[in-house]
């Protein structure tokens, strides 16, 4: 595992603060929420939002059953799949299958019977796998037993548990695409409730879940990478990676001490060990300036990154291979003007807010107000407070600003109380500034016939339709973690390479490659994260 590899330098130097690398751990997996009110047999009725179902018609046949699933199949992404049913009520004799069938599967006859579907049966503890003919599995179920069902992706597997005791694998080798969880029953007021993972399991399938992780992280502890990138082997490879990684990224002390460490560790198995030689202070100085580049637009001053990059790189945005580079820049500072405008604009509301309710609490004459049979002290109180406020209007008459209206006027307190004049003249300003940079952004590129360039105008133009734009359709053009792209283009473009290290572009080819795999298969890619398995400490 690549983590058991890094050795971690002993003197590091503070770097600048950068965005981890994130996997999207929100992609939508739709998974079974309740059952089905239209894949269902009639006589069935579904209830307590579709949490549990009850048998209430009648069957003809011996054959004969109503059987339902889920509304949602279950995902092989997830790697490994349980749900838990507990029998509120079983008939006389009563008939039960719990199982997982396809959305062909005839639903007048129990899970398990007809192909592409298998259930375990209540009745006589038997496993039915795509037929009518049923093997010896396991204990028999009644009323007030909670059955449990998963499915192995990983290992291709199906289990069943009684009361959270685990029952062994029912069934093997499951390569059927689209399976839904499904129950079926024979006799009338037979009721099932269903958990789909709303509530906690009986089964501890979490501690399941752990053991099918350190069984894939035990493949991959054994998977071979002497010949990954020859001559390298394992860990000259890394420390090539992670060298890369912080040369690309300006680390200039943190690349250096590592360095060094590697550089010791190698020749203390020499016996002619060589002195560390210490890198060329040029490329000191280039990585310290785009430092200082990268971490003015981290920190959302654009102005102060365009005046670096002018300085120290006068030409590079001119370059017609970085003009596009330039255009998402000059927008950035465009979002970042209309940011700063938000964040003030919602400062001076709560602050008159916080007034108005201040001024709410006063009675006419100005005081707080009081019931009628208030003590001699609490008056005295009252008029201490009146003083303390006399005071504060002839303090700020004193600084040469007009005094508010006196404690009899009606409207004493509105304008003493409301954020400064200034705070509101500093946000018209910021509107001002950033409606004029608007301007000059569509003068400049409102005529090019790219569409994403069009669409990229649109986009942070829109921001100025709303009152509050962080919480609209475009406030994900404001989160400061937009800063963290343009600032690797721009640190990329600086250097006349990608904008990612080779280690980022390796985790993230990673990660899309265990999201594709899982998909198909639901194998272990599935059940392994590159950020919590590999990249957290």
């Amino acid at each position: 595992m690549l983590s058991q590899h890094i050795h971690r330098p002993g003197p590091v130097q503070d770097v600048i603060e950068r965005m981890p690398y994130m996997r999207d751990e929100e992609k939508s997996h739709p998974l079974p929420s309740r059952w089905s009110d239209d894949d269902r047999m009639s006589g069935l009725e579904v209830l307590a939002e579709g949490t549990e179902v009850r048998f209430t018609g009648v069957t003809k046949t011996s054959d004969e059953a109503a059987s339902v699933r889920s509304d949602q199949p279950m995902p092989k992404e997830v790697g490994l799949y349980y749900f838990e049913v507990t029998i509120l009520s079983r008939g006389k004799d009563g008939l039960i299958g719990i199982g997982f069938s396809g959305r062909k599967v005839n639903l007048n006859r129990l899970p398990g019977w007809e192909a592409e579907s298998w259930a375990y049966h209540g009745d006589d503890g038997y496993s039915f796998a795509c037929t009518a003919s049923g093997k010896a599995y396991g204990p028999r179920f009644s009323s007030q037993d909670t059955i449990g069902c998963g499915v192995n992706f990983r290992t291709g597997n199906a289990f069943f548990t009684k009361n959270g005791v685990y029952l062994g694998v029912a069934f093997s080798g499951i390569k059927a695409e689209r399976l839904h969880p499904s129950v079926g029953m024979k006799k009338p007021n037979e009721h099932l409730r269903v958990n789909f993972g709303r509530s906690p399991f009986v089964f501890d399938i979490d501690r399941m879940m752990e053991q099918e992780r350190q069984a894939s992280m035990s493949e991959i502890e054994k998977a071979d990478m002497s010949q990954l990138h020859p001559p390298d082997d394992e860990k000259a490879l890394i420390h090539n990676l992670i060298g890369q990684y912080l040369a690309h990224e300006g680390y200039v002390e943190t690349a250096k001490s590592f360095a060094k460490d590697v550089h010791e560790q190698q020749q203390s198995l020499v016996h002619n060990p060589q002195p560390f030689q210490i890198p060329d202070s040029e490329d000191d100085i280039h990585a310290f300036n785009r430092q200082k580049i990268r971490k003015s637009i981290l920190d959302g001053d654009i102005d102060k990154a365009l005046k670096y990059i002018n300085t120290f790189y006068p030409h590079v945005l001119e370059e017609e291979r970085n003009r596009d580079i330039h255009f998402r820049l000059k927008c950035r500072k465009f979002i970042e003007m209309m940011r700063r405008y938000t964040e003030l604009s919602a400062a001076n509301s709560a602050s008159m807010a916080a007034a108005r309710s201040s001024v709410d609490s006063l009675d006419g004459n100005g005081h707080a107000q009081k019931d009628v049979d208030d003590t001699v002290d609490d008056q005295e109180e009252v008029e201490d407070t009146q003083m303390e406020l006399d005071d504060q209007i002839h303090r700020e008459a004193s600084k040469g600003l007009e005094p508010p209206p006196t404690a009899d006027d009606v409207d004493m307190d509105a304008s003493q109380e409301l954020p400064p004049k200034a705070s509101f003249m500093k946000q018209k300003e910021l509107l001002e500034q950033a409606l004029a940079y608007g301007q000059e952004l569509q003068s400049a590129f409102g005529n090019d016939p790219r569409p994403q360039i069009k669409k990229q105008l649109s986009d942070i133009f829109a921001i100025m339709a709303y009152s509050n734009p962080s919480e609209s359709v475009v406030g994900g053009l404001l989160d400061p973690r937009g800063r963290v792209q343009i600032a690797e283009e721009i640190n990329g473009a600086i250097l006349g390479k990608p904008p990612s290290a080779a280690i980022e572009k390796l985790c993230a080819q990673t990660e899309a490659l265990l999201d594709e795999t899982a998909a198909k298969t639901g194998g272990a890619s599935a059940l392994i994260s590159v950020r919590k398995d590999f990249l957290q400490p």
